[in-house]
C-alpha cells in the first residue's frame, strides 16, 4: 500500500516537469506571469486578483504596477556595487560590542583569519588587528598570494570581494572586522573566521544574469498607462452634514437562531477601541433564518460631521431569550463557551458580528445598499457584543454565511467627502490651541512614566490634551498617551491634534512602532509613524551602513501583522514594506514568507496577494528565487503526507511501519522529479545560505504525532558543511516563531549593554497553513538524552547530577573545558531571566537542549505568557523558570562550595533582567502588535498583562530586583519538583522507545 501510494506521489512529477518546460518555451514577461500563478495558486484559493470586481483593488494594484515597473527602471542604471550590498549584505552587530583584549596588556587581540581563494584550492592564514576593516584584510592577502605566484598571476585587491566562506553574504562597507556579525560570532565560540577571496568577474556574472532578467521585463512597452484623473465634481464637506449618523437595516438572511428566540442587531462606531458614541439597537425580529425589523433605522447620537475619517461601524447579530435553564442538550445553537451579556432577565447570545467602513478608500462617505456576510466566530473579549478589533472584510464564504443587509442613505445631492489635509490644518488655525504651565509638571510626569498597558481615566485624559503643547516639549514619546487623550468624536479637537502632529518631533523606531497598533487608526498618525521608520531606513542609500536594515528584520514580523489594522489597500506602511523589500533582498525574502505564510486566512488573503503580487513584479529577479523554494516545500509536504499514510497502514507493527515508510521516504527523495526540486536552492530559514543537495542517508523522520521530516543539506558553497533543517506539517509555528523573535531582541538588548549570554536563537519560520521549518542547531543534544545515557534506569537519570558536567568534559578538555563552563553559566544566565519574563512552559528534559561547546538554550514555545500545563487541575510546573542542582553543579564547576562562580551567575540574571526592564514598553508593544495574528496564546491583552507582572513595570528597580531575588530563591528550592517531572518523562520517553 505504501509504494503504491509513493507511486501516485511520483506521479504528480510529470506534471511539474511539463510546467518547467512549457516556462522554458514562454516569452519572459509571461515566464513571469506563470511563476506567478505557481506561487500564488496554490494558495490563494479564495480569489484570484484578476476575477475579484472591486474598484479598490483594480485601483491598488494599477498603481502597483506603473510603481514597480519604475522600480525595475531604477534597477536597470543600479551599479555592481549596489546591486550587492542590496543583494547579500552582511548582518552588523550593534556599535556597542566590547573588543576581545590580549589578556596581557589589554589591548586588542589579533584576529587569526583563513582565507580561501575562489576558484583554487589555494588558502592561507592571516593574523590582522580587529580594527582591521575588508578593503585592508583583502590588501594583505592578495599581497600574500602574490609572494608565492608568478608576475603573470599578478592581481590587485580592489579586483576582489570578501565572502563569508559558508554562505552568500560579503564583507560590503568598510567597518572594522570586529563588527561583522559572522566575525563576532567566530570569536564568541574560539573559532578562526573563513572567508573567500571571490574575484569581481564572478560576481559581475551574477550581476548581469540579473540585469538581463530585468532588461526583458522593462524593456516592452507598459500595458498600464497612468490612471486618467478623476472627472471634477460638485462635493460636499462632511463637516458641514450637520445630520445625526443613521443607517437603515434592510434583512438578515441565514440567522443561526432558534425560532423561540428574538433577534437584535447592535451597531456601533469606533475609531480604534475608543466607542464614538451609545451603540444603536435595533427592534426584536422573529423566524427562522430570515428576518426584518420593524424600526428599521438606527440612529446614533452623533453627527456626520463629527465623523473621524477613520470611522468603523461594527455590527453585532444576537439572540435574546429567557434566562438560561440547564439543558440536557448539548444541541443549543448557541454555545455557552461564546461570551454572553445578562440583561432584565435576559440573555443575549451573539450569533454573527461583522465590521465595515463608513467612508470609503477615496475618502468619500458610502451611499446605497450594502451586504454584509458575516463572522461567526468570536474573540475571547467583546465590547458591548460588538468586536472593533476584528477585520473590516467580509466573509468570503459567502455561501453558509449570515448576511446583513443595509441602507447607507444620502445626506446631500453631492457625494459627502472628508476634507482634505489642507482644508484640516486651516481648520486648526482658526482655532485657539491649548497652553499649560509648570503647575501640573509633577504630575504630567507621573502619568507619562506608565506602562503602555495602564489605563487612562477622563480626568488625566483633559489633563494631557490641556498640556498638549508640554508633552511635545518636555515628553516627545508621549504621543500615544496624547492620542487617546483627544476626543476624535470632535472635528475641531482632531483638527489641532493633525497641525500638532506636524510640528511633533520624530520618534526612535521603538517607540513609533507602538503608534502602529489598533488603538491609532487615524491614516495621518500611521503616516507619522511610518515616516519615524523611514527616517532610520527608507532614505539610506545602498552604500549606508546597513545597521538599519537589521533593525527592520528584527521588528517585521510584527510589521507585517499590522498590516491588519490597515482598513484600505494602498497605505504608508505597505509602500514603505514594499521599498525597503525591493531594496534589501533578504528584507524582501522575509516578507514574501510571512505574507505567504498567512495568505490562506480568508481576512487578510486579498491584501497579502496583493503585496505578494506587487513584490514579486518589483523584484523580477527573486521570482525565479522563491518560486524554487515554494517547489521544494511542496515536495517535502508530498513526503511527509506520504510517511503519516504509511505510519497509520503499519500502525499495529512499530517494525514493519519503520522500515517500510523510511525505505519510502527515501526512495521519494531519491526519486529524479524529487532530488532535482530539493537541490540548489536557498535557504527559506536564511537566503544568504545555499543547499547543494540532500544527503539522503542521514534524513530520517521524526517520532511525534505530525512526523516532522529531519533533513540533511550539504552546503553548497563549502564542501563538507551539513545543514540540518527540520519540516513540520501540521504545527503552527508562528508562536515558536515570535518567542525566538523576541529572544534575538532580548540578546540585541543585551549585547547593547555590553552583556553577551550567549543566546542560540535558532532559525524558525513559517511557510503555509501550519507548516513551516526549524534550523536543527549542530553539536547538541537535549538533557533527556544527555541523562538517559548516564544511566541504565530511566527513573533515576534525573536525578543523576553529575551526568551533564560528564558530558561536556567528555567533548572538552583544558582550557576548553573551562570556556565551556562559562558558555554554559552566561547562557544559563540568559535563558532563566527570559524564560521567566516571557512566561514559557513545558520545560521538560526534552525541550532544554546543550551544545558540545556549553551553550544550554530551549526549544519548543508552545506555551508562553504564563500558559502552563496542568494535569488534573494541578500546575505541572510550579518554578518561575528552570534552575536544578546539576546547572548549578556545572556552574560551580562540580565543586559544591565555589560561591564565587554561583555568585557571578546570580549577577548575570540580575544584569539580564534590569536590561530587559529598561525596555518593557517595547516588549508589550511588540506583543500587542500581534494580538490579531491568531496565536493560540496571545488573544487579548490580559494575556499581556503576564509581561507586565514579570517585570515589576509599576515599582522602582530596587523593588523590581527584589522580586526578582525572591523569584530566583524560589526557582533554586522548589528545583526537586522539575527534577520529579522530568523523572516522569523520562520513564515516559523510555516505555515509548
Amino acid at each position: 500500500t505504501v509504494l503504491l501510494f509513493l507511486w501516485s506521489y511520483l506521479c504528480e512529477e510529470e506534471t511539474m516537469t511539463e510546467m518547467r518546460s512549457r516556462s522554458r518555451r514562454l516569452p519572459y514577461i509571461a515566464f513571469v506571469g506563470l511563476y506567478l500563478f505557481f506561487i500564488f495558486n496554490s494558495s490563494l484559493g479564495l480569489h484570484e486578483l484578476d476575477a475579484i470586481n472591486d474598484q479598490e483593488v483594480k485601483d491598488f494594484r494599477c498603481k502597483m504596477f506603473r510603481i514597480t515597473e519604475e522600480k525595475m527602471q531604477q534597477a536597470q542604471v543600479m551599479t555592481c556595487t549596489e546591486w550587492l550590498q542590496a543583494c547579500c549584505s552582511p548582518q552588523l552587530e550593534p556599535t556597542a560590542v566590547t573588543l576581545v583584549t590580549d589578556g596581557v596588556n589589554d589591548r586588542p587581540a589579533d584576529l587569526k583569519v583563513f582565507i580561501h581563494f575562489d576558484q583554487s584550492q589555494d588558502s592561507t592564514s592571516l593574523k590582522v588587528p580587529m580594527s582591521c576593516t575588508p578593503s585592508e584584510l583583502m590588501e594583505i592577502a592578495v599581497k600574500k598570494w602574490l609572494t608565492t605566484h608568478a608576475p603573470e598571476d599578478e592581481a590587485y585587491s580592489r579586483q576582489y570581494v570578501l565572502r563569508v566562506s559558508q554562505c552568500l553574504e560579503f564583507l560590503c562597507g568598510d567597518h572594522p572586522l570586529i563588527q561583522y556579525k559572522y566575525i563576532r560570532n567566530c570569536l564568541q565560540a574560539k573559532e578562526s573566521p573563513h572567508l573567500t577571496l571571490v574575484h569581481t568577474s564572478t560576481v559581475k556574472i551574477m550581476f548581469d544574469k540579473e540585469m538581463s532578467a530585468i532588461g526583458a521585463v522593462v524593456s516592452r512597452k507598459s500595458s498600464n498607462p497612468p490612471l486618467p484623473l478623476p472627472p471634477k465634481r460638485l462635493q460636499t464637506s462632511v463637516w458641514n452634514v450637520s445630520k445625526p449618523f443613521r443607517i437603515d437595516l434592510l434583512k438578515g438572511s441565514k440567522v443561526n437562531a432558534e425560532e423561540t428566540a428574538k433577534v437584535q442587531v447592535r451597531a456601533g462606531l469606533f475609531h480604534g477601541t475608543e466607542l464614538l458614541c451609545k451603540p444603536a439597537v435595533s427592534s426584536d425580529s422573529s423566524g427562522r433564518s430570515e428576518h426584518t425589523w420593524k424600526n428599521n433605522t438606527l440612529k446614533f447620537e452623533l453627527s456626520v460631521s463629527d465623523l473621524p475619517r477613520m470611522t468603523r461601524l461594527c455590527f453585532a447579530i444576537y439572540a435574546v431569550t429567557d434566562k438560561v435553564k440547564k439543558q440536557k442538550s448539548t444541541k443549543n445553537a448557541h454555545s455557552s463557551k461564546y461570551q454572553t451579556i445578562r440583561k432584565a432577565g435576559k440573555v443575549l447570545y451573539p450569533i454573527a458580528w461583522v465590521n465595515t467602513m463608513v467612508f470609503d478608500y477615496r475618502g468619500q462617505l458610502k451611499t446605497g445598499d450594502v451586504i454584509l456576510h458575516c463572522w461567526s466566530s468570536f474573540p475571547d473579549e467583546l465590547e458591548e457584543m460588538l468586536n472593533p478589533i476584528g477585520t473590516i472584510q467580509t466573509n468570503p464564504y459567502t455561501e453558509n454565511a449570515t448576511a446583513l443587509h443595509i441602507h447607507f442613505p444620502e445626506y446631500s445631492s453631492h457625494p459627502v467627502i472628508f476634507p482634505p489635509f489642507d482644508k484640516i490644518l486651516e481648520k486648526a488655525a482658526q482655532l485657539v490651541g491649548g497652553r499649560g504651565g509648570k503647575k501640573f509638571h509633577i504630575e504630567l510626569k507621573e502619568i507619562m512614566e506608565r506602562d503602555p498597558l495602564s489605563q487612562l481615566c477622563e480626568n488625566e485624559k483633559d489633563l494631557i490634551w490641556t498640556l498638549r503643547y508640554d508633552c511635545r516639549e518636555n515628553f516627545p514619546q508621549s504621543l500615544p498617551k496624547l492620542l487617546l487623550s483627544v476626543k476624535w468624536s470632535k472635528h475641531e479637537d482632531m483638527a489641532q491634534l493633525q497641525a500638532l502632529l506636524q510640528i511633533w518631533p520624530k520618534l526612535s523606531p521603538r517607540d513609533a512602532l507602538e503608534l502602529l497598533d489598533f488603538n491609532y487608526p487615524d491614516q495621518y498618525v500611521r503616516e507619522y509613524a511610518v515616516s519615524c521608520l523611514s527616517n532610520f531606513s527608507l532614505l539610506l542609500l545602498f552604500f549606508s551602513p546597513r545597521v538599519s536594515d537589521e533593525e527592520l528584520l528584527q521588528y517585521l514580523l510584527q510589521l507585517v501583522q499590522v498590516l491588519r489594522y490597515e482598513p484600505y489597500y494602498d497605505c504608508p506602511l505597505t509602500h514603505f514594506l514594499l521599498e525597503r523589500a525591493q531594496r534589501n533582498r533578504k528584507i524582501g525574502h522575509f516578507l514574501f514568507w510571512h505574507l505567504r505564510s498567512e495568505i490562506h486566512m480568508p481576512a487578510v488573503s486579498v491584501q497579502f496577494a496583493l503585496i505578494l503580487e506587487a513584490y514579486c513584479r518589483g523584484s523580477i529577479p527573486h521570482i525565479e528565487v522563491l518560486k524554487k523554494q515554494v517547489e521544494a516545500l511542496s515536495k517535502l509536504k508530498s513526503v511527509n503526507e506520504l510517511i503519516k499514510l504509511g505510519t497509520i497502514k503499519n500502525a499495529r507493527s512499530k517494525t514493519k511501519e519503520a522500515m517500510l515508510t523510511k525505505e519510502a521516504m527515501m526512495t521519494c527523495l531519491r526519486q529524479s522529479g524529487y532530488s532535482e526540486a530539493l537541490s540548489d536552492l536557498t535557504s527559506p530559514l536564511n537566503p544568504s545560505v545555499l543547499l547543494s543537495d540532500i544527503n539522503v542517508e542521514k534524513c530520517r523522520y521524526m517520532d511525534s504525532k505530525m512526523k516532522p521530516l529531519w533533513i540533511v543539506y550539504n552546503n553548497k558553497l563549502m564542501s563538507g558543511d551539513a545543514l540540518g533543517i527540520i519540516f513540520k506539517n501540521g504545527d503552527d509555528l508562528r508562536q515558536d516563531m515570535l518567542t525566538l523573535q523576541i529572544l534575538r531582541l532580548m540578546d540585541l538588548l543585551w549585547k547593547e549593554s555590553n552583556l553577551d549570554l550567549r543566546i542560540v536563537p535558532y532559525g524558525c519560520l513559517a511557510t503555509g497553513d501550519r507548516a513551516g521549518l526549524i534550523e536543527v542547531v549542530s553539536s547538541a543534544d537535549t538533557i533527556a538524552n544527555i541523562q538517559l545515557t548516564s544511566s541504565n534506569v530511566a527513573a533515576a537519570a534525573a536525578f543523576n547530577k553529575d551526568a551533564l558536567l560528564n558530558w561536556l568534559k567528555e567533548r572538552n578538555s583544558g582550557d576548553a573545558l573551562d570556556r565551556a563552563i562559562e558558555e554554559f553559566t552566561l547562557s544559563c544566565a540568559g535563558y532563566c531571566v527570559a524564560t521567566y519574563v516571557l512566561g514559557i512552559g513545558d520545560r521538560h528534559s526534552d525541550n532544554i537542549m546543550v551544545r558540545s561547546t556549553g551553550q544550554l538554550f530551549h526549544i519548543d514555545f508552545g506555551h508562553i505568557l504564563g500558559n502552563f500545563k496542568s494535569k488534573f487541575g494541578i500546575k505541572r510546573e510550579r518554578v518561575p523558570f528552570i534552575l536544578t542542582h546539576d546547572f548549578i553543579h556545572v556552574i560551580q564547576e562540580g565543586k559544591t562550595g565555589n560561591t564565587e562562580k554561583f555568585g557571578s551567575f546570580r549577577k548575570y540574571c540580575e544584569e539580564a533582567y534590569l536590561i530587559l526592564r529598561r525596555n518593557g514598553n517595547l516588549f508589550i508593544t511588540l506583543f500587542a502588535l500581534m494580538l490579531t495574528a491568531g496565536l493560540p496564546e496571545l488573544t487579548s491583552v490580559k494575556d499581556i498583562q503576564y509581561l507586565k507582572d514579570s517585570l515589576a513595570l509599576g515599582k522602582n528597580d530596587d523593588e523590581a530586583l527584589k522580586q526578582f531575588r525572591q523569584k530566583f530563591d524560589e526557582a533554586l528550592r522548589e528545583s526537586w519538583t522539575t527534577k520529579v517531572n522530568w523523572m516522569a518523562h523520562n520513564v515516559a520517553k523510555d516505555n515509548r522507545s
